[in-house]
């Protein structure tokens, strides 16, 4: 009888289509069940603490996301690190560098606590929050940021089971910490009337429990895997690896929430209606991204790993089966939100003047999320064959750049929404161009350099 190939093999040698979906599929859910209780979140704080309440957690929007992005951007590090070395091979540097993975992320959690704890009003000041929400927005964005160290440790044990194949125990145990998340909102904001406090602590103590279950899971695992806890250490030629890797995607994603957080002081500039509009489509938003960022780990991974084992033909067939199956599971998601898109906003008000602005941004860039595919497929792809800071540096000029820019000299002459919505596309479409054709040239590159070789 023979034997079931582990995770690993599957990405190597099996049929890349049906082991794609199955990686990237549970990876996008669990990104897209954490939404849906951070949309929870907001939800209550909605319905039951009012407009004001919710603009002040809307207005941290940008800085959540900006968290998000450097802790999932240096984890990125560890899984390119870690998917090269079981691609290669390389199982004897494979457990000191899973060790040293989880000390970084650890001191890593600690260094941004801190900054976060000291640049949360001065940021929120800097963009313009309303004075009438910016108390509630300072409390919950610092209580917020004091759950970072198990944010960062989550993101590099999901990471460390990416590495492996492995994407469904990072589900269950975010889906286990997040239904305890809607039962601690609901406790402390209706039974102890805590407000955005309350809903600030319940997204900790949540971020808590999953960082401890996944902890738990990886020195259990049986597989290359596992966390040896007897030998904890911190090497810095690994770091340097990660760091290398996890920067430049740091990087891009903290310079993406820089240029929107400068959009979100155009979006504030407008009014609170509209504040609270663009927090209620932003939760439907980031459920398509995180579906769009399924399928670009997948890229990742499987090209990390292929690339290892030198097998450059298999890692462009991983690439297309990324953007063929991301952009058909993107939309079907991203066409239901377009058509009950009146009915998701009112579960999380009952303003018409709010779910009139938030239909209309869901409408019109629900619409135009494959875009968004193309870029973030070809950055994972990039970044995956050796070229961390090439994806940066395109994304620092064709979106952050361009943002800026429209901020500056379109927003003024056109002072409306629809001008702000309008950046969105024009700034994906531009640098999905640009990843293609970097892309290409890289592809064309590796192929040249193996062929003269052989």
């Amino acid at each position: 009888m023979a034997q079931k190939k582990n995770a690993s093999e599957e990405i190597l040698n099996g049929v890349l289509w049906k082991n794609i979906l199955i990686f990237a599929l549970p990876l996008a859910m669990t990104n897209i069940v954490q939404q849906l209780f951070n949309s929870v979140d907001v939800a209550v704080v909605g319905q039951f603490c009012g407009s004001e309440a919710l603009a002040a957690v809307g207005s941290t929007g940008c800085v959540v996301n900006l968290c998000i992005t450097i802790f999932s951007g240096l984890a990125i590090g560890a899984n390119v690190v870690l998917s090269r070395m079981i691609g290669e091979n390389r199982k004897g540097e494979l457990k000191r560098a899973i060790t040293t993975a989880m000390f970084f992320s650890l001191l890593a959690g600690i260094i941004f606590l801190i900054i976060g704890e000291i640049g949360a009003r001065p940021l929120l000041e800097i963009m313009g929050t309303p004075e009438n929400i910016l108390e509630q927005a300072v409390l919950y964005l610092r209580i917020y940021i004091a759950g970072s160290i198990f944010r960062m440790v989550y993101n590099f044990e999901a990471a460390i089971f990416r590495a492996g194949g492995d994407t469904k125990k990072p589900m269950y145990c975010l889906l286990g910490a997040g239904i305890l998340n809607v039962f601690l909102n609901l406790f402390f904001v209706l039974a102890f009337h805590m407000g955005v406090v309350g809903v600030a602590i319940a997204t900790v103590i949540s971020d808590a429990v999953s960082a401890g279950l996944l902890f738990f899971l990886l020195t259990k695992e049986k597989s290359e895997i596992r966390l040896h806890i007897e030998s904890i250490e911190m090497e810095m030629d690994v770091v340097a690896q990660i760091l290398g890797n996890g920067v430049p995607a740091a990087l891009q994603g903290m310079l993406f929430n820089i240029a929107n957080i400068i959009i979100q002081s155009g979006i504030n500039a407008l009014g609170a209606d509209t504040v609270a509009a663009t927090t209620v489509a932003l939760n439907f938003e980031v459920f398509a991204y995180y579906m769009i960022m399924g399928f670009a780990n997948a890229s990742m991974t499987y090209n990390s790993q292929n690339y290892g084992a030198g097998n450059l033909k298999r890692c462009v067939q991983a690439t297309r089966w990324c953007l063929f199956l991301g952009m058909i599971c993107t939309y079907i998601l991203c066409g239901a939100f377009v058509v009950f898109r009146y009915f998701f906003c009112d579960l999380y008000t009952s303003d018409p003047t709010v779910i009139q602005l938030a239909a209309y941004r869901i409408f019109v860039l629900q619409l135009l999320e494959g875009i968004n595919l193309l870029t973030e497929v070809f950055a994972a792809t990039l970044r995956a064959l050796g070229k961390p800071m090439l994806p940066t540096i395109l994304a620092v000029i064709f979106t952050c750049l361009i943002r800026v820019g429209w901020i500056l000299f379109i927003f003024p002459l056109h002072h409306t929404f629809s001008t702000l919505v309008l950046v969105y596309p024009v700034t994906w479409s531009a640098t999905a161009i640009s990843m293609i054709i970097a892309y290409l040239w890289v592809k064309r590159s590796l192929f040249n350099l193996s062929q003269s070789s052989n």
